[in-house]
C-alpha cells in the first residue's frame, strides 16, 4: 500500500509540474517555413491568392480523397472563402482572404474539427533577382489546453513539416510554369 501511495504522489507531482510549466508558456504562437522558388512573385501569387489553385500544391488537399470543399465570394483575392470538411486527417474549417497585395496574402483561418482554433496564415513573397523567397506562416493565440498540448507535442515541427511539403510542391508547380527556371 505504501508503494501505491508513493506512485500516486509521484504522478500527482508530475501532473502538477506539467501544468505549472504549461502556464509559463507563451500566450501566442507563430510557425513559419521559407522556400526559395526560381520564379517571379507574379508567377507564384496566383497559386496562393486563388483557392482553386491550392489543389496543385497544398499538402492538405490529398489527405482525404472524399473531402468536401466549398468556395464562396470572389474567385480570388479579398473575400474569397474556402471551407472544407473531411476525415480525421483534415478535419473541418474555413479560410478567408483578408488582405492581399503582390508581396503578401493574409488569410483568416478557422478550424472547427478536430479542435477549434482561430488563426492567421500569411504568405510573404520577397523577390531575389529571378527568384522569390516564399514564407508560409501561421500565428494565433494559445489557450491553456494548447499550452499543455504543446509541452507534449512539437507543434512547430508538425506544422513546419506540412508547410515545407507545401512550399516544395509550390516550388515544383511555379518552376514548371516559369521559362527562366527551366533554363537555369
Amino acid at each position: 500500500m505504501f508503494y501505491v501511495g508513493i506512485a500516486a504522489l509521484v504522478i500527482a507531482l508530475a501532473v502538477a509540474g506539467l501544468l505549472i510549466y504549461a502556464s509559463t508558456r507563451p500566450n501566442s504562437f507563430r510557425y513559419a517555413r521559407t522556400q526559395r522558388i526560381n520564379a517571379a512573385p507574379e508567377a507564384i501569387f496566383p497559386l496562393i491568392n486563388d483557392y482553386r489553385n491550392w489543389v496543385q500544391w497544398s499538402p492538405y488537399e490529398h489527405r482525404d480523397p472524399a473531402m468536401k470543399r466549398t468556395m464562396e465570394g470572389p474567385s480570388s483575392g479579398v473575400g474569397a472563402v474556402y471551407a472544407w470538411s473531411g476525415n480525421k486527417n483534415v478535419g473541418s474549417g474555413r479560410m478567408e482572404i483578408l488582405d492581399t497585395n503582390p508581396n503578401k496574402i493574409t488569410i483568416k483561418l478557422d478550424f472547427y474539427a478536430p479542435f477549434k482554433a482561430n488563426n492567421i496564415a500569411e504568405f510573404s513573397l520577397v523577390p531575389h533577382g529571378n527568384a522569390t523567397e516564399v514564407t508560409w506562416a501561421m500565428s494565433g493565440p494559445v489557450p491553456f489546453i494548447g499550452k499543455v498540448m504543446a509541452t507534449l507535442i512539437d507543434c512547430d515541427k508538425m506544422c513546419g513539416k506540412d508547410f515545407s511539403q507545401g512550399l516544395n510542391s509550390m516550388k515544383e508547380v511555379a518552376e514548371r510554369k516559369t521559362p527562366q527556371a527551366n533554363a537555369a
